[in-house]
């Protein structure tokens, strides 16, 4: 099978190198579009919906700090560039959104292999699989 559009999605740790990496040898291989995502979730749903405060300037603030890391990784690999999106929301709804609007046949996430299932691929990574769009590779992090 040959892919043709490969999104990456990340978090934007220094773990999110080699799993940039293997898509981008992978995209090279089978010359294909390689696609970099990171999803900002929204303050709230980190304190479960309802919070008394106004969130608002932080939460642009994080918006404007992912932007500049975002643009940061991308300006390490070639490849990626004009190919990065920003995107806003709950990760594994908006990750499978970008897919499906951009016609993605494949989606690369990096996994910390632990114990069970959701430990295994990470919280993120497990969503992802459940309702992809196409097909999902997990690319194994070392521990640390």
């Amino acid at each position: 099978m040959s892919y043709k559009h490969i999104l990456v999605a990340i978090d934007l740790t220094d773990d999110c190198h080699p799993v940039i990496r293997r898509a981008v040898d992978l995209a090279a291989s089978v010359q294909s579009k390689v696609s970099l995502v990171h999803v900002v979730e929204p303050m709230a749903m980190a304190f479960g919906g309802d919070v008394p405060m106004d969130l608002s300037s932080l939460q642009q603030q994080q918006i404007e700090q992912s932007r500049e890391r975002l643009d940061s990784f991308v300006a390490q690999y070639s490849l990626l560039e004009g190919q990065c999106q920003l995107a806003y929301g709950q990760p594994r709804q908006e990750i499978h959104r970008f897919a499906r609007e951009n016609g993605c046949d494949l989606i690369v996430v990096g996994s910390h292999g632990r114990h069970g299932l959701a430990l295994l691929l990470g919280s993120t990574a497990n969503d992802l699989l459940h309702g992809a769009p196409c097909d999902t590779l997990a690319v194994a992090l070392s521990r640390k």
